[in-house]
């Protein structure tokens, strides 16, 4: 039987060659995945919908694992992944428009019965969504006046608190 280590790294091998049947058959029926502040999905269908529709934003999309650490029936993977936002989907609801990204997270994974039955998967979206255009860059202009409308939204409902 495959370690803990080897399992997960068996699915994220398919992950980084966008193969949905073979991410599919490694997931226990009826398992869970959260990508932290993106998505819920449950296997099989939300998983092949989530992931299907992400292939199709990003048509050369790779992931690349960096370690894998394992205990028991746990693994914690470091994954990176690279893709250019030109495909015929959208993603979380933008349209493409030729980003290319280029980010990196951690899976925390837990197996069962040779089956994955959970991951949740932990990645810097503000980061992302800046590489996909979402949000200004950090620093600039944009993002400078973008907390000082905020801040000054803040300080203005703050002030109608005191009002009553």
């Amino acid at each position: 039987m495959p370690t803990t280590a080897e399992l997960a790294g068996e699915y994220f091998a398919t992950v980084g060659r966008r193969d949905l049947e073979g991410m599919i058959s490694r997931w226990k029926p009826g398992g869970r995945s959260r990508i932290v502040g993106v998505v819920e999905l449950t296997a099989p269908h939300g998983i092949r919908e989530w992931f299907g529709a992400t292939f199709r934003a990003f048509p050369d999309f790779t992931m690349s694992v960096e370690s894998i650490i394992a205990e028991g029936n746990r693994a914690s993977v470091c994954w990176s992944a690279t893709g250019t936002f030109s495909g015929t989907g959208e993603f979380e609801g933008l349209k493409p428009n030729g980003a290319r990204i280029g980010i990196e997270g951690i899976d925390l994974v837990t197996i069962e019965d040779g089956l994955l039955q959970e991951i949740t998967a932990i990645l810097n979206g503000a980061d992302l969504a800046r590489q996909l255009g979402a949000m200004p860059a950090a620093g600039s202009v944009a993002e400078r006046t973008m907390l000082g409308v905020f801040n000054l939204r803040t300080s203005a409902l703050a002030r109608l608190r005191g009002l009553r």
